[in-house]
């Protein structure tokens, strides 16, 4: 197998099936649909049109421009000669934009935007989806596709047991130092297998047996990843998250030039004790809290006030330009205000103070959508809606490993599970909480994932999935229940366990859970309370939810998404349980200690109270063969024997589950643009019509922000 610097890997894109079916989504997307206009993305007015030359991205590289244009404000520190002439400062060959809607722009303004978040970690993460310069690959077109990022051009060997990465020669970091493979190796090195840091190994760096690579730098700009297995996903990992600091993917790099000076192996005046140490390391290397850090983004950052704000300003030695050679960024200066009390930030939308809102950061959804309509001549912010490519949306399930033996037992009973999706009636869910929007479902992966696109035999192995449970037949399920003994035997009302003792489910969820997925539980407890189950919310405190499930000590989990893609080997917790934050908590965290010395200790200690907590699948049960197709797949070079192996671990998921219940795929994103800020896509640019939730599948990063720009600058000045 040979992986090239493009990957053109699918032979059609899946038109998604969210259709906005309220009015007010309807004349949402009309109006989109509508525009011309001359000056932006299509139209002359810079907004999105039917012009399928227009959706889209490129997915060969884009020839060098013949020329270069920059900033004025950058245009004037090099006449002053505090600045190199921009050809000095972009590489040999800069990555060129290959979004089909992107159109030349003007220079010059800020953007105003917001947060919720009032955590450092936690803005940190967020933030930093708007930016994709660290990434050493990129996707494109909603996952379909991979391109070049940093890295210019790569190959591996037939088996996938070694990978080449041939880096952009003249790179520089955000202070104008030359970017090398130095600056990896230093992180791999002196962070990474440093035992004493926190880093540790990603998974791209580790083969199909889960032994770490080794990665070798021949020269500046070619890194050499060799491993024990064949690694065949490697391409899908780097292109994954946004990378670059703490949170939301591995670093990946760190400015060697810059971070040498605050290590113990390099600075003899730092303390040699790394638990000393490190702090002020982590503190001075990350980029999105250290203004001195340089960075590898279109923006590096000029000021963090805790709690209040985060201000960015161009870094001019970013190395992306347009097709026509303007360097990038268009807008001078990114200016994010922290507001923890949402209906605060709401109000600022709608009073017009704010500039681009990304729904996902900041909880704007579908049902927001006709307050902003009612206020867009006072906000002048558009609402755009992209697919949001979940392949659930709020969903239900229970703990797999649940640790009172007879509901354990009845909860793995396929016929129990089945019976309570059969009872959900999704097309309220549908119409009260997602405005008849996204489509009803049993609860799948993505639906935009490559493994449901790639042929007609994908395509139907999602709709099976997505329809195994998806009926609403409460007749049946109550049938379904008599027959495990699972009646009402005192005559309440209520539905007893076989032996005749109380039958209680509770919805359990973080207390400070968005409303989306409580008016859910709502409707979920109504629905099974109609069929005799005793279901309530219960509300847990956030601060232990995640001790208490990993430990299995909860009985649901009902305040979650899966939003994962573009393919379901590059996240695969939904699939199969190889970790302890999903539906098999107790068996998921037994895969991670399979093949190590851990795995045969403490079998005589219950499996709640080892060290974590876990315990071994049924023989020849669902997890078991899960897992075994699940290892076959990680050393399997052929993408398209990838594809049936996960169809075949999907049909595990048909016959015996549903393991997690979904109720509405595929619902829109909302996002609010002023009107003349340009560039920004619309649903019908989009290949896929938008991948907005996936953490890994970085939004809005992964279409380029960098290229907004407004239609008149002067008017949007700091």
């Amino acid at each position: 197998m040979t992986e090239k610097a493009t990957l053109d890997r699918r032979t059609f894109l899946y038109t998604s099936a969210a259709a906005a079916g309220a009015v007010m989504l309807g004349a949402c997307s009309s109006n989109a649909n509508n525009q011309t206009g001359s000056s932006g993305q299509g139209g002359d007015n810079g907004k999105a049109t039917s012009d399928p030359s227009q959706k889209g991205s490129e997915t060969k590289p884009l020839p060098k421009p013949a020329s270069f244009q920059e900033a004025p404000m950058l245009k004037e520190l090099v006449e002053k000669g505090e600045l190199p002439p921009v050809e000095e400062r972009l590489p040999e060959n800069p990555y060129v934009i290959p979004h089909r809607w992107v159109k030349p722009g003007k220079y010059g303004g800020q953007l105003l935007m917001i947060s919720d978040k009032a955590s450092g970690g936690a803005i940190a993460a967020s933030n930093k989806e708007y930016m994709y310069g660290h990434s050493l690959l990129r996707w494109l077109n909603d996952g379909l596709d991979i391109g070049p990022g940093l890295v210019e051009s790569w190959e591996s060997n037939e088996d996938a047991t070694e990978w080449t990465l041939h880096f952009r020669k003249g790179l520089k970091w955000s202070d104008g130092h030359p970017w090398t493979t130095a600056d990896i190796m230093f992180w791999w090195e002196d962070m990474v297998l440093n035992e004493e840091h926190t880093d540790t190994p990603p998974d791209e760096c580790k083969s199909g047996k889960g032994t770490v690579a080794t990665l070798e730098a021949p020269d500046d700009y070619t890194l050499v990843m060799k491993f024990d297995a064949p690694a065949p996903l490697t391409a899908d990992r780097l292109a994954m998250w946004v990378k670059g600091t703490v949170g939301n993917g591995p670093k990946w790099m760190a400015p060697a030039h810059y971070a040498k000076q605050f290590h113990p192996k390099y600075n003899p005046n730092v303390p040699k004790n790394w638990a000393e140490a490190g702090g002020l390391f982590e503190q001075k290397v990350d980029f999105s809290r250290n203004p001195e850090c340089p960075t590898m983004n279109g923006w590096k950052l000029k000021s963090h006030t805790e709690g209040r704000s985060i201000v960015w300003e161009r870094n001019p030695y970013y190395y992306a330009v347009m097709p026509n050679g303007d360097q990038l960024p268009y807008i001078d200066q990114l200016t994010m205000s922290i507001v923890a009390d949402k209906e605060v930030g709401k109000l600022q939308i709608q009073q017009g103070k704010l500039d681009y809102v990304h729904g996902p950061f900041y909880s704007t959804d579908v049902a927001d959508i006709s307050t902003m309509k009612r206020t867009e001549s006072t906000s002048n912010l558009e609402v755009i809606l992209w697919d949001g490519g979940s392949g659930t949306g709020s969903m239900f399930f229970f703990n797999y490993d649940h640790p009172d033996e007879k509901f354990r037992k009845l909860i793995r009973e396929p016929k129990f599970r089945k019976a309570l999706s059969l009872a959900v009636n999704r097309a309220e869910i549908q119409k009260s909480v997602y405005f008849t929007t996204g489509e009803p479902t049993t609860g799948t992966l993505s639906p935009k994932a490559i493994e449901y696109v790639i042929n007609d035999e994908g395509k139907r192995i999602y709709q099976e999935w997505r329809d195994s449970a998806v009926k609403y037949d409460p007749e049946t399920a109550k049938k379904m229940l008599d027959e495990l003994g699972v009646v009402d035997k005192d005559g309440d009302g209520l539905r007893e366990f076989p032996d005749g003792s109380k039958l209680r489910i509770t919805l359990d969820y973080p207390a400070n859970t968005a409303q989306e997925h409580i008016q859910k539980n709502q409707l979920l407890a109504q629905h099974w309370k109609a069929i005799g189950i005793d279901a309530r919310l219960n509300p847990v405190a956030p601060e232990g939810w995640s001790d208490q499930w990993k430990a299995g000590r909860l009985t649901s989990t009902t305040a979650w998404e899966v939003g994962d893609g573009p393919n379901h080997l590059v996240y695969p917790q939904w699939l199969v349980p190889i970790e302890s934050e999903r539906w098999a908590p107790l068996e998921g965290q037994w895969y991670n200690v399979r093949g190590t010395p851990e795995e045969k200790t403490e079998l005589d200690v219950d499996p709640y109270k080892r060290t974590p907590p876990r315990m071994e699948p049924e023989p020849g049960g669902p997890i078991e063969q899960l897992w075994k197709l699940y290892d076959q797949t990680r050393v399997e070079p052929d993408e398209m024997t990838r594809h049936r192996l996960v169809w075949d671990m999907i049909k595990i998921h048909i016959e015996h589950g549903p393991f997690f219940m979904g109720t509405v795929a595929n619902t829109p994103r909302v996002i609010l643009a002023k009107k003349d800020l340009r560039n920004v896509p619309r649903r019908e640019n989009l290949a896929q019509g938008g991948f907005a939730n996936p953490w890994i599948h970085p939004t809005p990063a992964v279409y380029d922000p960098e290229t907004y720009y407004w239609e008149n600058p002067e008017q949007h000045q700091p």
